[in-house]
């Protein structure tokens, strides 16, 4: 149990040193900022800041690491399973 708490702390901690990381793209007149944590902050196309198409990509990424980490739990299920684990 120590070593589950120990590993979803590095996690969490992993997680907020993510979000403090910054990317900048900028390619034919369009800038994309997004945080490591894969938010995005800016997206600025022609000079103009468009929020539609902002809140429509962070939307799509949001439900991508949703269907990423609903895998990941049932591999690592399995892997319980497999290593003697499941609670019983």
């Amino acid at each position: 149990v120590g070593d589950l708490k120990s590993m979803r702390d590095q996690a969490l901690k992993m997680q907020a040193a993510l979000a403090q990381e910054e990317v900048t793209v900028e390619r034919n007149n369009v800038k994309v900022v997004m945080s490591g944590d894969q938010k995005i902050k800016q997206l600025i196309i022609d000079g103009t800041e468009d929020w539609r198409i902002k809140e429509v990509l962070a939307e799509a990424i949001k439900k991508s690491q949703e269907i990423a980490a609903h895998k990941l739990t049932e591999i690592s299920g399995g892997l319980q399973g497999l290593l003697g684990g499941g609670g019983k």
